[in-house]
């Protein structure tokens, strides 16, 4: 876990993290001439995080809460235990809270491009995510705010993201952190930090398993985890680390997590997934080419302006090839 600090370290490091976000919203806010944020709130560990940085920042400038708007936008796969999540969380932390279900008119754009709504696709996906993202940003241009990303590092890397949906913002709090971290930030924020309900509601978003909102079904459980569909996060977070930050090549990067996970992922699987990695690591950089404005917080970041330059058509071919004969 190379992302995440040391026991004795975490308190401190985690409170840097929250000032590192909560600073850089502050100075985007002041530098905007604006007292009100937009951000969609699904009740995952992604958008509480944003929520609790937006919180953060306001109290620190001395703003009324209520400039924070949270929109939570039930669809086709929302499930009750996030739902549920986001509105008690955003009514205990005093913010505006925003309901748009936005499955009528996902279904009105689907059918107007002649999509079967049997076809639950990428177009399917897409579209619930794009439609959320428009939604997010008329209503900030409607209020006079920024809309603030919720995507954090993990899914920079792996382009686990709807270009032009949840990829875009006019502002990313969590663009520098890795999912790893994120649910130690959001535990911290739990047990240090809130109390009674809101730390109770924060305690299960870190036990909710990570899934994306378009591919839920709302019956009350998640049809379809991430890390089922991309891999364990605590793999491609080692991988991203040591390709970021010392540009290891592939075959020193499994040899170094076959060490590191030894007893809990065998090498085939190590294999699978690094493969998996390399892949969308470069098919998925034009994604991270137009990437919104966001805090650096570790060693590494993907920022186009900032520690990573790369071609969105490079090739993966050597990396991959190489992976393969591991």
């Amino acid at each position: 876990m190379p992302f995440l600090p040391d026991d004795s370290d975490m308190d401190d490091t985690c409170e840097t993290i929250f000032g590192i976000q909560s600073m850089g919203l502050v100075k985007r806010m002041l530098h905007t001439q604006t007292q009100r944020v937009v951000l969609g709130v699904s009740g995952g560990l992604d958008s509480t995080l944003a929520l609790l940085a937006c919180v953060r920042a306001f109290d620190k400038l001395g703003y009324d809460r209520k400039g924070i708007v949270g929109v939570t936008m039930p669809g086709f796969g929302t499930t009750d235990r996030t739902y549920h999540n986001a509105l008690k969380l955003m009514a205990d932390l005093g913010v505006t809270v925003r309901e748009i279900n936005i499955a009528e008119s996902v279904v009105r754009h689907l059918e107007d491009i002649g999509h079967d709504m049997d076809k639950h696709d990428a177009t399917y996906e897409n579209a619930q995510a794009r439609e959320r993202t428009q939604i997010l940003m008329d209503l900030a241009n409607e209020l006079g705010g920024i809309v603030v990303g919720t995507g954090d590092l993990s899914e920079l890397a792996l382009g686990w993201a709807t270009y032009n949906g949840d990829h875009m913002s006019m502002y990313g709090v969590n663009a520098g952190i890795p999912k790893t971290l994120i649910r130690c930030l959001v535990g911290y924020a739990a047990e240090s930090w809130l109390q009674g309900d809101a730390a109770a509601i924060l305690r299960d978003v870190v036990d909710t398993p990570i899934s994306r909102v378009g591919a839920r079904r709302r019956e009350g459980h998640i049809r379809q985890k991430t890390e089922d569909l991309v891999g364990p996060y605590e793999l491609h977070d080692f991988f991203l680390f040591y390709v970021l930050r010392y540009g290891f090549s592939p075959r020193k990067i499994y040899m170094l997590a076959c060490n590191a996970f030894a007893g809990k992922h065998d090498s085939a699987t190590i294999k699978h997934w690094l493969t998996t990695f390399y892949r969308r690591f470069f098919s998925q950089q034009f994604k991270r080419s137009c990437l919104p404005d966001g805090p650096k917080v570790s060693s590494v970041s993907l920022s186009p302006r900032g520690d990573w330059r790369m071609p969105s058509d490079a090739v993966s071919a050597l990396w991959v090839k190489q992976c393969e004969s591991l």
